[in-house]
């Protein structure tokens, strides 16, 4: 696996919550940031965000959770204050990542919560390592891979050749739109510039290559599907469907939708999400620890 921590921590903050700002390297040779808060004995959560997020956009979860439990919430390759490495982007590798944090973070069975990209990571990682380490998934508005399957691009779309590379102001202001778009209830516009920021690390390349994993759906399906650990799927209106099937076919899960929520409903709606991961540990994941 990875080297060691790297250097002493040092106390981040955001919003409310204060958090140790730590490092390790991967087997692969990459730096990756994580933020670290709560008992270290205590049962462990680890926090991994979306398409170019930083960790710390999970810093109402961080604040909420940390006096009961150990918490993590990893940089991804390229993202948040991790190394914008020359490699590395692809589904297999950032799903060994998270392995090689919990192997250096975790003292015992963790429950994974990942949200848009990340939960295609965690599943990345479920289906090459399996679940020894896992003690419930909470996987936040993505597809999974049940039908039905999202509508494919337009013909127009398709048909258009390979995107010219933006300008720095073109790739800028698409960014923050797009930031803009996560969220149903403005956070500010000083939290939207900083999260911006945050999102421009890695290369255009890059950022296309994690859009553009190259696994059938039926793979992340039977990920999902190869653990009988406990599953919540939290999910906006346009993944009912799937977190219905999903219910129907797997043995512990169960479904939650935030019907006004943006795609950051974590954030939008921060006081219901954090109760409802809370009741996840205390009720469902309870006896899956160790």
């Amino acid at each position: 696996m990875g080297g060691a921590v790297l250097a002493s921590a040092t106390a981040v903050s955001g919003g409310t919550v204060e958090a140790e700002s730590r490092s390790f390297i991967t087997s692969d040779g990459a730096r990756l940031h994580y933020l670290e808060a709560g008992p270290s004995g205590a049962r462990t959560v680890l926090f991994v965000p979306g398409w170019t997020m930083p960790a710390w956009i999970f810093e109402r979860q961080i604040d909420a959770l940390s006096d009961r439990f150990h918490v993590l919430a990893l940089d991804p390759r390229g993202q948040g204050e991790s190394e914008v490495t020359r490699f590395g982007y692809t589904h297999e590798r950032r799903g060994r990542d998270i392995g090689e944090l919990i192997q250096h973070a975790a003292r015992d069975r963790v429950v994974l919560v990942g949200w848009s990209l990340g939960v295609l990571d965690s599943l990345a990682w479920v289906a090459e390592a399996g679940d020894a380490r896992i003690a419930g998934l909470v996987l936040i508005d993505n597809s999974i891979g049940e039908a039905p399957a999202p509508r494919p691009a337009s013909a127009a779309r398709r048909s258009a050749g390979p995107r010219p590379e933006p300008t720095p102001d073109q790739r800028r202001a698409m960014r923050s739109a797009f930031v803009s778009n996560m969220f149903a209830h403005d956070p500010g516009a000083e939290y939207r510039r900083r999260l911006t920021d945050q999102t421009l690390r890695m290369t255009v390349e890059d950022e296309r290559r994690l859009l553009a994993y190259d696994a059938p759906r039926e793979y992340w399906r039977a990920a999902v599907h190869s653990t009988d650990r406990p599953v919540l799927y939290v999910v906006r209106p346009r993944w009912r469907e799937q977190g219905e099937n999903l219910v129907r076919t797997h043995a512990d899960a169960s479904m939650v939708v935030f019907e006004d929520a943006g795609h950051a409903l974590f954030v939008d709606e921060a006081d219901r999400f954090n109760a409802l991961l809370v009741d996840f540990l205390d009720h469902r994941v309870a006896g899956t620890v160790h």
